[in-house]
């Protein structure tokens, strides 16, 4: 236990909540792995980068993966270090670690259903099972945020936005403190031309999340289709400084190059020193 603390992955109490057992559960099935606490919280922290997850284990499925920790969400195996997603040979047969909604203690048989929906989004051919479960699960806990967004996520890849839209509102009233429900509005939003509610919504996510690097470089995006070259200058940079490799790092630095190469802007480094730009 006091390890775990000391690593940051479970805070520090007299009392512990159900959410604060059940990951204690998932860690002490993760020690087995041999998987070091230092690259637990590796892997934690860059999922919360990623994904704008207050509590990866929460809300996602945490499954060892060689010498690191990947993470199960919205039907893929995601490697949150290398933003990579994985192949998972052993999807069929591997014990999962845990799924468990962002409310406290949902009850074990809307579990199971959220565990089953979870596997059958992961096939083409049983989305539309998936999406089934995810409404029961909602007919039955109207504010499992985590079911609302899993299948607002099925009806935005169906370009089904107006579905996807209610859905992720429905989320981020049931939890108003989950980054990612408010990123997936704005992608909704975006879609559905609403640029300025998106713009509100992205912002909203950084707000939850600060380091939360998609929705920096989205937010950019957003304010450039607006003509706020500007204002998206601060949100390429911080996206480069969150996530400097890759092809959307690569984008990044060059609309921020353009930007400051066609504007006469002055920033302030790190050092504190003004900097002129031009």
């Amino acid at each position: 236990m006091t390890a775990w603390e000391q690593a940051g992955l479970i805070p520090a109490n007299e009392q512990y909540s159900f959410e604060d057992l059940a990951q204690l559960r998932t860690l002490r099935t993760l020690r087995a792995t041999r998987i070091s606490a230092k690259s637990i919280r590796e892997s934690v922290e860059a999922m919360r980068r990623a994904a704008g997850m207050g509590n990866p284990f929460t809300e996602a499925t945490a499954v060892s993966h060689g010498a690191h920790l990947s993470f199960r969400h919205n039907g893929a195996l995601v490697d949150p270090v290398t933003r990579q997603l994985a192949f998972d040979f052993e999807a069929g047969t591997r014990r999962q670690l845990s799924i468990v909604g962002s409310e406290t203690g949902p009850e074990p048989d809307v579990q199971e259903l959220f565990q089953r929906a979870v596997r059958l989004e992961e096939v083409p051919a049983t989305i539309s099972q998936a999406a089934e479960l995810y409404r029961q699960i909602l007919a039955m806990r109207p504010g499992y945020a985590a079911a609302a967004i899993n299948l607002g996520t099925i009806h935005y890849n169906q370009r089904e936005f107006t579905l996807a839209e209610q859905l992720y509102r429905r989320a981020t009233e049931a939890d108003p403190e989950y980054a990612l429900a408010f990123f997936d509005l704005g992608n909704v939003l975006d879609e559905l031309k609403r640029l300025s509610d998106a713009i509100a919504a992205y912002q909203r996510a950084i707000a939850l999340v600060p380091q939360y690097a998609d929705a920096h470089y989205n937010l950019a995006l957003a304010y450039e289709r607006q003509g706020h070259r500007r204002r998206s200058l601060r949100h390429w940079l911080t996206y480069v400084r969150l996530d400097p490799v890759g092809p959307w790092a690569n984008h990044a630095k060059s609309q921020a190059k353009s930007i400051l190469s066609s504007e006469r802007l002055s920033i302030v480094s790190r050092a504190g020193h003004l900097v002129a730009a031009g």
